[in-house]
């Protein structure tokens, strides 16, 4: 079985040591790492840690669903997996395309029977440091989140319950299942973790930006450079995009749709507090060269459109976030802030590939 984390490096096995084990289980442990297949060696199943690609932190995995390689694989396979769609038509990997950034490069996502969605899909990428997810932030967590388009009507449209036993009746997910999880019956919680622990794999880091800062003052050329010190100087877009992961994980109303008869109010539909109407999520930078359009609506078609967008001072409304000013960047500082942008691609879910062929 050919690993789905390929793209992340295995930097530590650790195995339980004991005086009675013999010298060929710790050989056959070591085989079986440089192999990447499933390791049970001697009886027991082996601990792995991936290491995050350079830029990134340690991938904080949750402990009620702590990284195995039988579970990333299975995740894989599902994320793939048209039979979890009402009509066999759409996988998860419609809307989150490794081709396209693990988005669909779409304005608005399209579900079973052609059915239009009202916002973009956000990537996948990075999503293991997330700390809500969807634009309005309703789901805690990513295994909350993958259960949601699963039984959504307008997106995949089928039941949990039918998910769990379309899965049960085919011989080779009830394998798969097993070897994850161990014995008993399939069911919507350990798809959702499979799915989660595929998705806390696909990272992006590495990026010319990430080499610059670990020293090597050649990864950028001049333009992303000036890019940089107009982004944390002038225009401070790190007020919220902060951090490795060039998010604050918070919610900002920009005023994008808001001059619609009746616009997304986002944030406030979750909340009820009248501080969140028409607040979005701060998505994360990384890679979002490869991730067009923008916005939670797609409204803006490319990088160069967003800076724009922001150099106007988003758009006016009741509640306008307060940090969200006029910039009067010049065409120069626009240039030099997208090829800064462009500075953030990174590298490692390019190697995320569909399988063959899915169980039968």
């Amino acid at each position: 079985m050919v690993s789905c984390v390929s793209h992340a490096e295995v930097i530590a096995v650790r195995f339980p040591t004991h005086a009675s084990r013999s010298s060929m289980c710790l050989w056959l442990a070591a085989l079986a790492l440089y192999l990447l297949i499933p390791a049970r060696v001697c009886g027991e199943e082996s601990s792995i840690e991936i290491k995050a690609p350079l830029g990134l932190p340690p991938v904080p995995w949750p402990k009620d669903n702590p990284y195995t390689r039988e579970k990333a694989e299975l995740g894989r396979m599902l994320f793939f997996e048209a039979r979890l769609s009402a009509d066999f038509s759409l996988t998860c990997a419609s809307c989150h395309s490794p081709r396209l950034g693990f988005s669909d490069g779409t304005a608005v996502s399209t579900g079973i029977r052609g059915q239009k969605g009202t916002r973009r899909a956000p990537t996948v990428l990075n999503s293991a440091y997330a700390a809500a997810l969807f634009w309005d932030g309703r789901a805690a967590t990513l295994e909350e989140q993958v259960k949601g388009p699963v039984a959504n009507p307008a997106e995949m449209g089928a039941s949990h319950e039918v998910v769990a036993s379309r899965l049960e009746s085919i011989a080779g997910y009830r394998d798969l299942f097993q070897r994850a999880f161990g014995e008993g019956a399939i069911d919507i919680e350990k798809v959702a973790k499979a799915i989660a622990t595929f998705e806390r794999t696909v990272l992006s880091g590495g990026s010319a930006y990430d080499r610059y800062q670990a020293g090597d003052k050649k990864a950028m050329t001049a333009g992303q450079v000036r890019g940089m010190e107009i982004f944390y100087k002038k225009a401070k877009c790190d007020k919220c995009h902060q951090g490795q992961n060039f998010t604050d994980n918070k919610f900002h109303n920009l005023g994008v749709g808001m001059d619609l008869k009746n616009p997304d109010t986002g944030r406030f539909a979750i909340t009820k507090d009248p501080k969140d109407w028409g607040a979005f999520k701060t998505p994360g930078l990384r890679d979002v060269a490869a991730v067009a359009p923008y916005m939670h609506d797609g409204s803006e078609k490319n990088l160069r459109q967003v800076v724009e967008f922001y150099d106007k001072g988003g758009n006016a409304n009741r509640n306008l976030d307060p940090d969200v000013k006029r910039l009067k960047l010049s065409d120069r500082d626009k240039e030099d802030l997208v090829e800064f942008l462009r500075a953030l691609s990174g590298d490692g879910w390019q190697n995320v590939r569909a399988p063959e062929r899915t169980p039968e």
